[in-house]
């Protein structure tokens, strides 16, 4: 274990998550991986070591500090890119079944390589619309926790998520600067979609301070027949 680890492992565990030494080896097979991968495609724009382990790493598992990981046991991760948060929080919480959905194929090929490398097992990865894998029944009103750490907008990400919530499971969107206007903006597609703010969590990631947000929503009922929309609808016509 280097400094890097080391600091890493002490601020999780002031935050009551204990990572092994067979945990910190797969964080660091996955940064391994990332970066290699990242030459060949476009995965991310942050690649400096210290930095992935604070900005995705840490940043991927700071919903575990809010959420109780314990009393969770299906998850899914929408619009992964390259398995932020799912993968950093599987690694945790090695009980948790995870699914991951992504529209790019090639990112899904990446996670496949990462979960061989790792060694993680009970993780789906699955290639395709947010949209068109919400219809399907195994999918549909099922997970105890859906997350997005995605760049689209509240409105727009309760539709692509809360369709794969259970009723009384959670749906958290980790947003970097503050979530108030989106949430106002927000408030008819949790209501179409069943969806009750419950509280926004704020913190700073460490050494470089940086502003988090944590949206944490609750389904409240099934999610109606007409929804999601079709591909591609709530990005041009949000809610």
């Amino acid at each position: 274990m280097d400094q890097i680890q080391e600091a890493f492992a002490l601020r999780l565990q002031e935050k009551g998550i204990k990572v092994t030494p067979a945990q910190l080896d797969q964080f660091e097979t996955y940064y391994k991986e990332l970066v290699e991968w990242n030459e060949k495609m476009n995965l991310t724009g942050i690649t400096e070591r210290e930095q992935v382990y604070t900005k995705h790493f840490y940043d991927s598992i700071s919903l575990a500090f809010y959420i109780d990981m314990n009393e969770i046991r299906t998850m899914a991760d929408i619009g992964s890119g390259a398995g932020f948060p799912g993968i950093p929080l599987k690694i945790c919480f090695p009980h948790l079944q995870l699914t991951i959905i992504d529209s790019l194929n090639k990112r899904i090929n990446f996670l496949k390589h990462v979960v061989e490398q790792t060694g993680l097992e009970q993780v789906l990865l699955l290639h395709g619309r947010a949209e068109d894998w919400a219809r399907k029944p195994e999918h549909r009103d099922h997970y105890d926790l859906v997350t997005a750490r995605a760049v689209a907008k509240l409105t727009v990400l309760n539709e692509f998520c809360l369709p794969y919530a259970k009723v009384g499971g959670v749906f958290a969107a980790m947003k970097g600067s503050s979530p108030d206007e989106e949430i106002k903006e927000a408030s008819r597609s949790l209501k179409e979609l069943k969806g009750k703010l419950r509280r926004v969590e704020r913190f700073t990631l460490p050494i470089e301070e940086s502003e988090r947000h944590i949206v944490i929503i609750d389904k409240t009922a099934g999610t109606p027949g007409k929804y999601p929309r079709k591909a591609g609808t709530a990005l041009k016509t949000p809610l």
